[in-house]
């Protein structure tokens, strides 16, 4: 987001990348201690992607292209997450064929950043 983006937006996008990171926290303590297997697997590698870029959201508020690659991490970061939870609790594993389009969106993001910083001053 650019340092003259809309207040709102840039409240909204720190409240958002803040539950995020806590929804991450959750499912990663409930894949340590209360799933096991392949359960516990997806919910580590969803829960570890998205704080990552939870962080990486609060830390682009304010970064030249930091409103899409904001956005770009809590979409990209949530569906990522969001399919690998849903298989650990049940839902089919044909899901797993979303879990890219999540990660297309993290790229998406950091490529933004990158092209962001590269036209900076």
């Amino acid at each position: 987001m650019s340092v003259g983006a809309d207040p709102h937006e840039r409240r909204t996008l720190g409240v958002l990348a803040s539950l995020s990171g806590a929804v991450a926290v959750v499912a990663g303590a409930y894949g340590a201690h209360g799933a096991s297997g392949v359960a516990a697997e997806w919910l580590k590698t969803g829960s570890h992607y998205q704080l990552i870029h939870a962080v990486a959201a609060l830390v682009a508020i304010g970064r030249p292209a930091g409103r899409l690659a904001g956005w770009c991490f809590i979409g990209g970061g949530g569906l990522f997450a969001a399919t690998l939870y849903a298989m650990a609790f049940g839902a089919p594993h044909w899901l797993g064929a979303v879990t890219p389009l999540g990660g297309m969106g993290l790229i998406i993001g950091w490529l933004a950043l990158a092209v962001g910083a590269g036209r900076s001053r």
